[in-house]
């Protein structure tokens, strides 16, 4: 791996994390970054990580001691994939990759028009569009609305319905892109309004992300660099 590419990986596990404070914090819940990792001491929301390693070679030991493993469902992002959990009682759920796009303007128009949600009946909507019919859509909390590092993307079909979205959590040195969706043609359709918002909103930061399967060749046909692996490690008793 070139020095660039664990460069710009360290600045997505990081950018990561601090998008998993965020989530945390508007469920009243306080991690705490350490030097090798992001950790928080209670379970998450759902779908969030009880810690991401933020450096290479992490000791996993005194990560694990870190989270709560008593009961099943503790998660950790393990951003280099260079961990071995199993021994603490982890499986791997999934791998990913992390991408990574130049800070630049989309190559194709968007075919809706996108905002920044600002209020909380049109985040209502929003989850409730992202959600589409799982029971999971008040993981997105009012509070979030109230955090300066985090714009929620929404685009808006010309009849004025929540189409698609995502996370933007923007820092010095990246803005992470998270919960890409569009009800109609799934991510390939949302990734242009998302460029086109990220672009207007934050111009001079290169745009990251983790993505796998479909998602991940999706966000390539969209100008991303697949840039190096992580593993998300689920702990089961």
């Amino acid at each position: 791996m070139t020095t660039t590419k664990q460069f710009v990986i360290q600045a997505a596990a990081r950018n990561n994390a601090e998008w998993c404070a965020s989530m945390s914090r508007s469920h009243g819940l306080t991690g705490e970054f350490g030097a090798q990792a992001w950790a928080v001491p209670a379970r998450p929301p759902r779908y969030y990580p009880d810690a991401v390693t933020l450096v290479p070679g992490a000791d996993a030991a005194a990560l694990v001691d870190r989270i709560d493993t008593a009961a099943a469902g503790a998660c950790v992002k393990d951003s280099f994939a260079d961990l071995d959990l199993a021994g603490a009682g982890f499986e791997v759920l999934f791998d990913a990759q992390w991408i990574h796009r130049p800070a630049s303007t989309p190559a194709t128009s968007p075919d809706l028009t996108w905002g920044v949600v600002s209020d909380r009946d049109v985040l209502r909507a929003w989850a409730l569009a992202w959600d589409d019919g799982g029971g999971n859509a008040d993981l997105f909390r009012p509070a979030l609305l109230d955090d300066p590092a985090t714009s929620v993307l929404v685009g808006h079909s010309a009849d004025g319905l929540v189409a698609a979205g995502a996370v933007a959590n923007p820092n010095e040195q990246v803005v992470g892109i998270s919960n890409v969706f569009a009800l109609e043609g799934g991510s390939d359709r949302a990734w242009p309004g998302v460029l086109g918002a990220v672009h207007r909103l934050f111009p001079d930061l290169p745009v990251v992300g983790y993505e796998h399967g479909a998602d991940l060749d999706a966000a390539l046909h969209h100008g991303f660099e697949a840039v190096g692996p992580l593993r998300v490690w689920l702990h089961g008793s």
